[in-house]
Formats: C-alpha cells, sequence, structure tokens
C-alpha cells in the first residue's frame, strides 16, 4: 500500500453515490456523543442492577481498556495493512485505512463513521458476551465492553492529536515518532497508536535512537 505522492490537500473519493461518500465521514465529537452516553449506561448498569461493587467496575474496566491496546496492534497490522491481491480486497484495504495513508491530513476520516462503527461495535459485544456465556461470566462484559470501547476513543482521540500537535511531553514523543515513521519510512513497523507497548513485544518498534527525524515528511502528516 505505497503511494507515489502523499497528498496534503483534499480528501479520498471512496464513493461514486454521494450519500455513501457522506456516510465515510465523522467529526471526533460526533463518536464521542454516540459512545460515551453507552459507556455510562452499561457501567450504571454494572452497578445498580448486576450488584458489581467499585472495585469489580473499575478492574473489569481497566482490563477492557487494556486489552483494546492489544486488539488495535491486531487489527492495525493484519487487517488494516493486510497484503491484498486481488482488485476488490485492494479497493476494500484502501476503503479501511489506505485512504489515510494518502490524505493524511484528512481530519474527517480518523474515526470509523457512525454506521459501521456502531455495527461493528455491537458485533464485537455480541462477540464477548458469548465466549462470557461460555464460560459463565457474561455479566462481566457490562463493565469490561465499556473500558474497551473507552480504550477506542483515547486511541481516536490520541490519533487526531498525532497529526494535529507536536507532543505535549517529552515522555510522549516517541508514541509520535513511532507513527509519523509508520507513515513516511516503513508501514510494517509503528503499528501502536495509543501506546508502543506491543510493538517493543512484537519487534516491530522503530529504534529511534538510530532514526534521524525527517521534519518535512513529518509536517507533511500535520494537519494545516
Amino acid at each position: 500500500m505505497k503511494f507515489e505522492k502523499i497528498h496534503n490537500k483534499g480528501q479520498a473519493q471512496l464513493f461514486k453515490n454521494q450519500y455513501l461518500e457522506y456516510l465515510t465521514k465523522t467529526h471526533p465529537l460526533v463518536i464521542w456523543g454516540i459512545y460515551i452516553p453507552i459507556i455510562v449506561f452499561m457501567l450504571y448498569h454494572s452497578s445498580t442492577m448486576l450488584r458489581f461493587n467499585i472495585t469489580q467496575i473499575a478492574s473489569l474496566f481497566l482490563t477492557g481498556m487494556f486489552f483494546w491496546t492489544f486488539f488495535e496492534y491486531i487489527m492495525h497490522r493484519f487487517v488494516f495493512h493486510f497484503f491484498a491481491e486481488s482488485d476488490k480486497a485492494k479497493k476494500i484495504v484502501y476503503i479501511i485505512h489506505g485512504n489515510h495513508h494518502e490524505y493524511p491530513r484528512d481530519r474527517e476520516r480518523l474515526f470509523m463513521p457512525p454506521v459501521p462503527s456502531l455495527i461493528l461495535a455491537s458485533a464485537i459485544f455480541a462477540l464477548m458476551y458469548f465466549i462470557g456465556y461460555l464460560f459463565n461470566v457474561k455479566v462481566n462484559v457490562f463493565a469490561f465492553f465499556p473500558g474497551f470501547m473507552m480504550g477506542y476513543l483515547i486511541y481516536g482521540t490520541m490519533h487526531y492529536a498525532i497529526h494535529a500537535w507536536n507532543p505535549p511531553y517529552k515522555w510522549m514523543k516517541p508514541l509520535w515518532r513511532n507513527h509519523h515513521l509508520h507513515h513516511y519510512k516503513n508501514e510494517q513497523q509503528g503499528f501502536g497508536v495509543s501506546t508502543t507497548l506491543w510493538d517493543r513485544l512484537f519487534g516491530t518498534m522503530f529504534d529511534l535512537k538510530k532514526e534521524k527525524e525527517d521534519k518535512e515528511k513529518v509536517q507533511e502528516l500535520m494537519f494545516k
């Protein structure tokens, strides 16, 4: 999924139909507005109906957030960067993620748009509930899933921040550089966005001590 030129203006056209095209775009605040009420409701349900105490809820919630970081890494590495051979598969990969690499300044496609996002989130919740049912812990999903979705919201916001601003703290710079290098140096490394943990564990982390920062390339990735 290499492009001869990274486009600094405009955005990819994913569908010829204008209504389908409209549904591929969203603003981060829209996604936060959709999922925060769902997260709050599930946590409330866990406390009032399922009678979980605060320690149980916090533990499951934080575990869900941590699990998101692993899910994020696996999805980015093996789905978003799937090596497609057929034209149809290439089109799907481009719609899912390739357009972001070609148009990294497109602010409207950093989060999955509402309709496919809700469908996918529902499918993931159903799968988690089914797995929980098999192990007789299905009620735990109502506190685990909100943490998982909060991880998604943080991931999307971090992704936006990495393309919008310089790192606010020095300790965050490796995360910024890891993602920038993923864009302009090697798409088969630097898959972590909200954390570099899994890149370090699975050997896909850039050696930042040996990588010279290309400030011109970085600017091509930043919103203006």
